[in-house]
């Protein structure tokens, strides 16, 4: 029994030992970015290059995060809550891109953007390659997959029950859908929303592919990063990259907080239960 209990505690003591080194190696990342790039965010901000790198990188994920709710909310309904042919394969063609480089999701983009049908578009006014709009696509098809697999989690953890007592007193699947499901989701669809922007945000290959890296026109936050890294810029990047941090550490922030929100409330309905 004591030599259990010793093993016990080793094991305990490396997973420690194990998440202080990992706690370190990520503090001294985020120092990294923050010491250096903290003097220079005054100057950046007097920019007119990295003003229009916020401008252009708020804009793009948000239009980009809108279109994905859009497209993830029902699909991620038809894959829990529907049956229909081949619903397996159709789930693993979705999130195929999660594995993807996005390198390669953008050359993919380039390719069909570059064809006779991306050029019908650009001659009924839509351009998508070395455009913003072609921004909004490569961040919207990174972002798709990651969106449509959380809000199915989401949608998997509200009772199915509720829906079928609810369906039994006459109401339709889109009544449930809008009474039951979606409110009950509410809170992982706003940590999705959150979290699917800050990775907006931070989207670089498929839009390196798609649109290119042009100052002023194309450029993001990630984007401005490389163009001032190419020209030794460091201070500007460092910039860049303090407002990206700066960013992602609010996003967490509120989704943490949206998870303990959660996590209070199914407290709440387990005592209500009692």
């Amino acid at each position: 029994m004591r030599g259990k209990i010793s093993t016990f505690d080793f094991f305990e003591i490396l997973t420690i030992i194990i998440t202080f080194i990992v706690i370190i190696f990520t503090t001294a990342l985020i120092l990294a970015i923050v010491l250096k790039g903290i003097p220079y965010l005054g100057a950046a901000f007097y920019s007119d290059e990295v003003r229009f790198s916020i401008r252009l990188s708020l804009y793009t994920a948000s239009i980009a995060t809108l279109i994905c709710m859009l497209l993830a909310i029902p699909t991620a309904y038809a894959l829990t809550r529907t049956v229909f042919p081949f619903k397996k394969i159709c789930q693993i063609i979705i999130e195929l891109p999660l594995s993807m480089p996005y390198l390669v999701l953008g050359l993919s983009l380039l390719i069909i953007f570059s064809s006779d049908f991306g050029k019908a578009l650009k001659e009924l006014g839509f351009k998508v390659v070395f455009d913003k709009n072609g921004i909004i696509i490569a961040q919207t098809v990174v972002n798709l997959p990651f969106a449509i697999r959380f809000i199915r989690t989401a949608f998997e953890e509200v009772d199915e029950r509720l829906e079928f007592i609810s369906g039994s007193l006459g109401a339709t699947k889109w009544e449930r859908f809008i009474t039951i499901t979606l409110p009950l989701a509410r809170n992982g669809i706003l940590s999705t929303i959150i979290l699917t922007w800050s990775r907006a945000l931070g989207e670089f290959g498929a839009t390196l592919m798609l649109v290119g890296a042009t100052r002023m026109k194309t450029e993001t936050l990630t984007t401005s990063i490389y163009l001032n890294l190419a020209t030794g810029d460091t201070g500007a990047s460092m910039a860049s990259a303090t407002v990206i941090l700066i960013i992602s550490l609010l996003s967490l922030f509120l989704t943490n907080w949206i998870g303990r929100k959660n996590k209070q409330e199914s407290r709440m309905k387990d005592v209500n239960r009692w």
